[in-house]
Formats: structure tokens, sequence, C-alpha cells
């Protein structure tokens, strides 16, 4: 089968099946064959494993995917393009393609079924969109990952790997280096798809941590506080926190908190590092 990581094949295929990319599924297809040996490297795929693919497109990665992993799970939301995958997957029987939303598949059945609930690893093309969503979902629902290789545009990749401080630390921030450790592995710029995306990408890869970096009693309710904290981010952490109808906070109970933590009580929580709101939600 051609390589789809040619352009003129890809202009193929769409020509053939007649192909109109859909906006509100925020479709941008990898046309840049070293980009896609990047991320296979990245993932680290060898034959051992489990990959699930988020997004196939037309199937450039998952052509790449299926010759280096044991096992492809791929899963598209477009009808339009099962046609196109069965016609340009053809040639691998180490594939499945799922026509679902991502958000709605049973992802710890399909470890099950495919690798009998050992870790696989998730490797996608992700619409900036729906990227948080994606990955909140993959860490929050504790689906056996070993690492998540995905391309976003290039500020969510950013944001996934900052400190405290800096305009763009926020939640998710917070929430993937709670789970897993952040890496950029390739900046790709908008010339590398098809159709032109306007703004640049990048490669990030999260490695799962068997343990998470801070021990904290209650998981969901850190995440409360985080989201609470960045939902206004010009307000102090007390008024933050004492607006989140959700925590039931008095502005004493914040307040006597921060001070135990020797934290100013007009501390913005931008300025918070993880330890910090794992410490403050076992306070509070």
């Amino acid at each position: 089968m051609a390589n789809l990581g040619i352009p003129q094949n890809t202009i193929a295929v769409l020509q053939k099946y007649n192909f109109n990319f859909q906006k509100k599924f925020g479709q941008n297809f990898l046309i840049d064959t070293s980009v896609l040996d990047r991320i296979i490297s990245a993932a680290e795929i060898t034959k051992e494993d489990c990959v699930l693919e988020i997004g196939p497109g037309i199937g450039t990665m998952t052509q790449y995917l299926a010759e280096s992993a044991r096992e492809v799970v791929a899963v598209e939301i477009d009808k339009a393009l099962i046609p196109i995958l069965q016609d340009t997957l053809s040639e691998y029987d180490n594939v499945t393609v799922i026509n679902e939303d991502i958000l709605k598949v049973d992802i710890n059945r399909i470890v099950q079924e495919k690798n009998e609930g050992r870790p696989i690893k998730v490797v996608a093309n992700l619409p900036y969109y729906i990227t948080t969503p994606i990955i909140m979902g993959l860490f929050e629902s504790h689906v056996p990952l070993k690492s998540i290789t995905i391309m976003v545009q290039k500020e969510v990749a950013d944001r996934m790997q900052v400190g405290p401080g800096t305009k763009d630390y926020g939640a998710l921030s917070l929430a993937v280096q709670y789970y897993a450790k952040p890496q950029i592995v390739a900046n790709v710029p908008p010339n590398c798809f098809m159709p032109r995306p306007n703004v640049g990408s990048a490669v990030i890869r999260l490695t799962r941590y068997e343990q998470p970096p801070v021990l904290v009693q209650d998981e969901k309710k850190m995440f409360a506080l985080i989201r609470a904290s960045f939902n206004q981010r010009r307000k102090t952490l007390v008024n933050g926190l004492t607006n989140a109808p959700e925590l039931k906070l008095t502005k004493e109970a914040v307040a006597e908190a921060l001070e135990k933590m020797n934290l100013s009580p007009t501390i913005r929580g931008e300025a918070l590092t993880l330890e910090q709101f794992a410490k403050l939600s076992e306070m509070v």
C-alpha cells in the first residue's frame, strides 16, 4: 500500500473517495514522513505493544504503527473515513478500526480484550478543541497506560510542561504532571499537514508514573480545588476557592490553611506547586 506520509499519495486517496474535510472534527492529516518516524520512535513502539490510536484519519500514522506494533486499535469518529481506512489498511491484519467517539468508548474493555489488561501505549494526532478532555479522560479513568505520545497545538504542549508562575500554567499542567512526565519531542510547522492549520504543533510524550509524585488522600478533591483556583485566574486563591459552590469552603478556612502553610493570604493559584495543592486539599 502507498505510504500516505507522501503528500501526493494522500491527495490521491482523498480524490478517489471524494473526501471533504470536516471542520467540526478538526481534521488535519499529517503529510511528512520524517515527522511520522519521529512519533513512532518517541513512542518507542515495539512488537510487544498494543497501541490505541485516536483519530486515525485516512490511516497515515496507522500504517506506521501497524508495521511496528503487535496490535493497533484505531478509534475514528468520522463515518466517511471508515471505507477509506478499510482500503488503506487492507494489508494489515493487526489493526482493528472502531467507528466511535473516543470519549464514549470503554477503553478499559479494549485493554482487557486486546492486551489482557496490560498497559497500552496511546498515539494520536489530536484536534486541539478536544485535546484536554481526551487526555484527562485517559488519566482519570485509570486506563492501564505506559505512555501517551500525541501531536497537539504547540501552546497546549507548552502548557502541559510548564511550572508555577508562568501564564501558561494551569489545571492542565498540574493534572498532566500529577499523572505523567511530559516531554516535548518535536515541533511541527503547519506545512506538514493537509489542510494547513493556522498554528504550529508539537509532539509531546507523556510517560505515565507508576506512583504519582505527590501523595494525596482524595484525588478528586484536589482536582476540584485546582480547577476552582484557575477558573478565575485573576482572583486570589481565597476568593477563587470560596466562590466555587461545589467546594463549600469558607474564607476563614482557606485563609487559615494558607497561614499554616506560610503562604500569603493574597496568593493566586498560579503560584502554587502540585505539592502545595496536595497539602492544601488535605488541610481544608
